[in-house]
């Protein structure tokens, strides 16, 4: 994309719970290195927002409405990355999708609607080839970790195995902090598209539903508690597994199988070994507050002091053919679903518009489009670690 357009990143829905922690993290740490500007419905709103997260009092507000697709065509034609977090996006973010794939425009997001997502790709995803938008869905705790860190484990395993692993694990060790309000509200939304539509649920069944066209082997369901003795521990099931599988295989699709046309990969919780793991297993397994009316509402989210708080480890979990094995960890330093999340779609955006600019455009992944760049960026700003462990 030519120099010649106003900003390098919107960030749209900027006063929103999560688009507000992006836009105060972009104002902390590139200010004065970045042209950036905030986006939403209320130039009201923004001026606060601007004033109570201490931007500079000269940073740019874009008024944009998802109901009002001029103002959305206006705001993705002056900027070459728009940063949204208005969700749930098959509700709000149709119109602003088609537009950066009309203009060229690159698009991140923190999607985790694996069927509306797939309705996008139908739609879209030539015209993003053909105008050089790099659309990339995931871009917060579900999926950058997953994604990655599977990328991570098979430079692993290429290097110690001489070839990629067509089997790993993801397997959560250990995370402290709550989901988004708004993963909360895309799951009822999903749920609610998916009985009014069987074609939905047939999408959010297939695990190669980003992978068009593919039909791979058979993968674990991921679905019930189980011992697994290689780990010596207890698992259950990992809610943000359902999506971020599909992301994984879509990334090994779209770099044309480099994992492998048999690749297996699963998510799960581990909880311990012995009675208090298998009971540990089955409390996570029964959980059910993340979709029921107590859970986060968008809007709504942790005080700074509990997004400092948080934290999550994950470990993967490679197997060679001779039944060797690797394993790589990917730790964050705030809670999942805001302070690292706010971190990780800002840094995207970034690496979008600074370190892969000639990347060719279409539906993507962070893991087939900017997979190293983005780890090392998000390990020199972001938090994140990316350790080989054995």
């Amino acid at each position: 994309m030519t120099d010649t357009r106003e900003f390098d990143v919107i960030v749209y829905g900027a006063t929103g719970y999560t688009g507000r922690l992006v836009a105060e993290y972009l104002a902390k740490n590139y200010s004065g290195d970045l042209r950036w500007a905030m986006a939403g419905r209320s130039a009201e709103k923004l001026a606060a927002v601007r004033d109570e997260i201490g931007a500079q009092a000269d940073t740019p507000l874009v008024v944009a409405d998802a109901d009002d697709e001029d103002s959305v065509a206006a705001m993705v034609a002056r900027t070459k990355c728009v940063a949204t977090t208005v969700g749930p996006y098959q509700l709000y973010g149709e119109s602003l999708l088609a537009a950066c794939a009309a203009a060229g425009t690159d698009y991140v997001d923190l999607c985790g609607e694996p069927a509306w997502m797939r309705q996008m790709i139908d739609s879209y995803g030539d015209q993003a080839k053909a105008s050089g938008a790099r659309i990339v869905f995931s871009c917060g705790f579900d999926s950058i970790p997953f994604d990655l860190g599977v990328w991570f484990a098979q430079q692993s395993a290429e290097e110690t195995f001489g070839a990629p692993s067509n089997r790993i694990k993801g397997r959560v060790r250990a995370m402290q902090g709550t989901f988004s309000g708004g993963t909360a509200a895309s799951l009822k939304a999903t749920m609610a598209a998916a009985a009014k539509d069987p074609e939905i649920i047939k999408l959010l069944m297939n695990p190669y539903s980003l992978a068009p066209g593919f039909a791979g082997v058979e993968q674990p369901a991921g679905n019930a508690v189980d011992f697994e003795a290689d780990l010596d521990s207890w698992v259950a099931p990992f809610i943000m597994a359902a999506i971020n599988t599909r992301n994984v295989h879509r990334t090994n699709f779209l770099l044309g199988h480099p994992y492998g046309e048999d690749f297996v990969y699963d998510e799960m919780v581990l909880t311990g070994p012995g009675d208090g793991g298998e009971a540990a297993a089955n409390a996570v397994a029964g959980d059910t507050s993340l979709g029921g009316e107590d859970g986060p509402k968008p809007g709504e989210g942790p005080s700074k002091e509990e997004r400092e708080a948080g934290f999550y480890d994950i470990m993967f979990v490679a197997e060679g053919d001779d039944g060797a094995r690797i394993m790589v960890g990917v730790t964050g330093d705030k809670d999942p679903g805001y302070g690292s999340t706010s971190k990780m779609i800002a840094e995207s955006a970034i690496c979008l518009v600074r370190d892969v600019p000639d990347a060719p455009g279409g539906i993507l992944t962070p893991g087939a489009v900017m997979a190293a760049p983005l780890i090392e960026r998000l390990q020199a700003n972001a938090g994140l670690t990316f350790k080989r462990e054995s």
